[in-house]
C-alpha cells in the first residue's frame, strides 16, 4: 500500500489507523509507560506505513523537551572552535538532537542577547565554547537550563568544564624527546597571558626535573604565536647554546618557523635536532620540513566529550569541576628519521604524511 505523504498525516490519522484514541496514540508515540506493549507496537506500525513525522514543536510540548542544544561560542571563525563544533554536532546526531549555534564574537551583550533568545526557544540545554582554553566568569546563574562550558573553565567550582589537557600535552611531547635521547631540550611557546602557553610550560619543565635535565636558556622562551617568533627565537637559543639538541614548541606554527632556522644554520633536522610542534595543524605540521611531530589536541573529541556531560545532566546527574580531556602525540619525520626506526610511546601514534 503506498504510503501517504508525511506533510498531510495527522497524528489523528495514526489514531483512526492503530484503532486507538488521540490521546493513545501521542502517549504511545512518546513512549509513555502507561500504555500497553500490544498497543504501542500497534501505534507504530501505522505511524511508520503512515510516514508520520511528528511536529517537533507539539512533540516538545508533550514531552518537556525540545531535542535541541544551544551552543554559544566566542569566535567561531578560530582555529579550534570548527573541531570542537564538529564533535559536538556528531554526538548530538546520534542520539537525534540538533544544535542552535550563536556567535557572540567576544562581545558581552551579544552574548546576554544569545542566551535570552536560546532560552526563549526552549533549548534543553547549553554549551558556552571558549576560545582559548582559559578561565572566564560562570554565566550559569544567567540560564535556566543545564549548562556545560568547553575549551574554557567557568570560575564557579560548581560549573562542569571540559578542557584540553594542555600539561598533559606537554609532558607527552617532552617524554617522548627524552626518549629519543635528547637531553639539551629548549622551549619556544606563545604569548604568556595565555594559559595553554603557562600550563605547556609547566608540563615540559616538570618532565625535565623528574629526568634531572635542564631547561637550556632557564627559562621559557614566550612570545608571539608566529613562524617569525620561531624563526627568531630559535636564533637566539643557537647562539647561546649551540649545543641544543632539540626544541619543544608551544604550537605548529612556531615550530614550523624554528625549523627554517635550524636548516638554513646548517643543522639537521632530526639528526642533530629534534623538533616538537603543539596543536597538530595539518596545514602546518604536515607541510613543515620535515614534517612535524606534534601534539593532537583531539578537539572533536573534547565537543563529544561535553555533550555527554551535558547529557548526564539533562538526565538527573549532573557534575561539577574541570574535566581535562587528553591529547595524543603524533609521530612524524621530526624527531624520528626512519620511519623503520619509530618506536612511539605510550600515548602516541604514527602520524599522517
Amino acid at each position: 500500500m503506498p504510503r501517504k505523504r508525511s506533510t498531510s498525516v495527522t497524528l489523528s490519522d495514526v489514531a483512526e489507523r492503530a484503532g486507538v484514541s488521540v490521546a493513545t496514540a501521542s502517549k504511545a508515540l512518546n513512549a509513555r509507560a502507561e500504555v500497553a506493549a500490544e498497543t504501542r507496537t500497534r501505534v507504530l506500525r501505522a505511524a511508520d506505513e503512515l510516514a508520520f513525522q511528528p511536529n517537533a514543536l507539539a512533540r516538545g510540548l508533550i514531552s518537556g523537551s525540545s531535542g535541541t542544544i544551544g551552543l554559544i561560542t566566542d569566535e567561531l571563525g578560530g582555529r579550534f572552535a570548527i573541531p570542537i563544533l564538529l564533535g559536538v554536532e556528531n554526538a548530538l546526531g546520534d542520539e537525534q538532537m540538533s544544535v542552535l549555534l550563536c556567535d557572540a564574537r567576544g562581545d558581552a551583550i551579544r552574548r546576554r542577547h544569545y542566551i535570552r533568545t536560546l532560552v526563549s526557544r526552549r533549548v534543553d540545554g547549553l554549551i558556552i565554547l571558549g576560545d582559548r582554553n582559559d578561565m572566564r566568569p560562570s554565566l550559569t546563574r544567567e540560564i535556566p537550563v543545564p549548562v556545560v562550558y568547553v575549551y574554557a573553565e567557568s570560575d564557579d567550582p560548581a560549573d562542569l568544564s571540559v578542557l584540553a589537557d594542555d600539561e598533559g600535552g606537554a609532558r607527552l611531547a617532552v617524554e617522548h624527546l627524552v626518549g629519543t635521547g635528547r637531553r639539551r631540550i629548549a622551549h619556544i611557546t606563545g604569548e604568556e597571558g595565555y594559559r595553554a602557553a603557562r600550563d605547556r610550560a609547566t608540563g615540559c619543565q616538570t618532565v625535565l626535573r623528574e629526568h634531572g635535565l635542564p631547561l637550556v636558556g632557564g627559562a621559557p622562551l614566550y612570545g608571539e604565536w608566529t613562524q617569525s617568533w620561531g624563526r627568531r627565537a630559535a636564533g637566539m637559543v643557537l647562539r647561546t647554546s649551540p649545543d641544543v639538541d632539540a626544541f619543544f614548541c608551544g604550537s605548529d606554527q612556531i615550530a614550523t618557523g624554528v625549523a627554517e632556522t635550524v636548516r638554513e644554520l646548517g643543522r639537521r633536522v632530526p639528526e642533530d635536532v629534534a623538533i616538537v610542534g603543539y596543536d597538530n595543524w595539518e596545514v602546518f605540521a604536515a607541510q613543515c620540513r620535515p614534517p612535524l611531530t606534534t601534539v593532537d589536541l583531539n578537539l572533536q573529541s573534547l565537543g563529544a566529550t561535553a555533550v555527554r556531560h551535558l547529557f548526564a545532566a539533562l538526565n538527573a546527574a549532573p557534575t561539577g569541576g574541570a574535566v581535562r580531556h587528553p591529547g595524543r602525540l603524533v609521530i612524524r619525520e621530526s624527531t624520528v628519521a626512519a620511519p623503520s626506526s619509530r618506536h612511539p610511546a605510550a600515548g602516541a601514534e604514527p602520524g599522517p604524511r
